[in-house]
């Protein structure tokens, strides 16, 4: 008896899983789908130095001159007719990402990559480097030992190896901020969400949730990407307002019927609400082969030629006789894609078909090539 009512509440349990993947509502919270106007990174870029190679550093004179503005900046006076040729040493640019809010004194991490004629930075070490933003203040001072995903192994003879890049590493918490992050949220009454994807479907949902959720009509939608939330009088802590605003789960919008070809890599990939109308579809390859057949001559008896051999070419010419398919109007996405595998058509000719679909007016989707 327990063993039949466990089967039935097994039963029960998947059934119960099928409905919920089979119900079709994607509910997500607003943090998955929508971020806050101004809450973003900003990029830092630097100048610096990597010292410690095994030979593999550069071989210019910029890379020189900047090792020498270095020395004299540590207080070492080199003689003017004195020029250190140093492969050990190479040129770099320093970049990172400053996240939202940082503060003074939080580590973050740097990309190192080489604008020289290094040829490996493995095992190399960054000098102290300033990082500037855009506006040319220094925000955070980085430095420290590179970690290396490449390889590069060269030979005498010219051959090589390498794996990955080896001109291209990074620093965990290499960099120290020294200058807060914008705060962007400071002694604003309004805050304001953007949805990664425009719609003003799930614009207006957005809005409708969080007036649910708070209880008062603070939110409207100003457009298609941005909710508009007004900050309400008793709420002091911004940080639990928000807290509880991305938090709020919505059903999105569904997306506008679309088909997206990747002509470089052949991908297709067709969206929910796809439909073709009725038309007739003819698909047929056109193969070319060329096959080299090499020929001797014989020089003709008492001549005083000599044997030659020739290539001769052999063209063929075939292309499939495939019939006229005539699609139906289809209203899945299963009977579309059913349809067009029935023409038997690789991904390239099925990028032919969709565009000739669309352009004869059968085909309801917007058609993005990439």
């Amino acid at each position: 008896m327990m063993e039949m009512l466990k089967t039935t509440y097994a039963k029960m349990v998947f059934f119960v899983v099928l409905l919920l993947l089979y119900s079709g509502v994607r509910a997500e919270r607003l943090k998955d789908i929508a971020s806050v106007a101004g809450v973003r990174s900003n990029p830092l870029l630097g100048y610096g130095l990597v010292v410690g190679l095994d030979g593999s550093g550069d071989d210019n004179n910029f890379t020189q001159q900047s090792f020498k503005t270095m020395l004299m900046r540590l207080g070492i006076q080199l003689p003017p007719n004195i020029n250190p040729q140093s492969k050990n040493v190479a040129a770099v640019v320093v970049h990172a990402e400053l996240p939202p809010f940082a503060k003074p004194g939080q580590p973050i991490d740097v990309t190192v990559s080489s604008i020289g004629n290094a040829k490996s930075l493995r095992g190399g070490t960054l000098l102290l480097s300033p990082l500037k933003a855009a506006n040319g203040e220094v925000v955070a001072m980085a430095q420290g030992n590179i970690v290396l995903n490449g390889l590069g192994v060269s030979g005498r003879d010219g051959s090589q190896v390498k794996v990955n890049v080896p001109v291209v590493g990074r620093i965990p918490n290499g960099a120290i901020v020294e200058v807060a992050a914008p705060n962007a949220l400071a002694g604003t009454n309004k805050i304001t969400y953007l949805l990664h994807r425009s719609d003003f479907t799930t614009a207006k949902r957005v809005a409708e949730a969080i007036n649910h959720r708070l209880q008062q009509p603070l939110a409207r939608a100003l457009d298609g990407t941005a909710i508009e939330v007004k900050v309400p009088k008793a709420a002091s802590n911004r940080v639990s307002l928000l807290s509880t605003l991305e938090n709020v789960v919505l059903e999105p919008g569904e997306g506008a019927a679309k088909i997206v070809l990747n002509a470089r890599t052949g991908t297709v990939v067709v969206g929910k609400h796809v439909t073709v109308g009725p038309a007739a579809v003819s698909h047929g390859n056109l193969t070319v082969t060329i096959t080299e057949t090499g020929v001797v001559n014989q020089p003709q008896g008492g001549s005083q030629g000599v044997t030659v051999l020739t290539d001769q070419s052999n063209i063929g010419i075939t292309q499939a006789k495939n019939k006229l398919l005539v699609l139906s109007p289809g209203p899945t996405l299963d009977e579309v894609v059913r349809a067009l595998n029935t023409v038997g058509a690789s991904p390239s000719d099925l990028m032919a078909i969709l565009q000739a679909l669309q352009q004869a007016g059968a085909l309801q989707a917007e058609l993005q090539v990439i």
